[in-house]
């Protein structure tokens, strides 16, 4: 079955730095797009950064120069490095995949502290 599980997260300072990994498997992850998520409290869960089997990337304007996406497919992961960190970006973070239907791993928690 499908499966997405994050690590990396934690208690960090504003201004440090966090990485971020998703490890997939229970699909093809080679030609699939993968995404970054975020969930603060109170707040809907809004995208952070996506990148697509070819490794072209987009991102939030609010991580924009500040978070790093990228994938590793021997490894069937993707991560999410996060450096200039603030405390608007605590939130919970999920990786996400599309294949006939939406697959959320169970999330990782990243609060800044200021």
């Amino acid at each position: 079955q499908v499966q997405l599980v994050e690590s990396g997260g934690g208690l960090v300072q504003a201004g440090g730095s966090v990485r971020l990994s998703c490890a997939a498997s229970g699909f093809i992850f080679t030609i699939k797009t993968m995404g970054w998520y975020r969930q603060a409290p109170g707040k809907q869960r809004e995208l952070v950064a996506t990148i697509t089997s070819g490794g072209s990337t987009s991102y939030a304007d609010s991580v924009q120069g500040r978070f790093t996406i990228s994938r590793d497919n021997a490894k069937n992961t993707v991560y999410l490095q996060m450096n200039s960190l603030k405390p608007e970006d605590t939130a919970v973070y999920y990786c996400r995949v599309r294949l006939a239907y939406d697959y959320w791993g169970q999330g990782t928690q990243v609060t800044v502290s200021s």
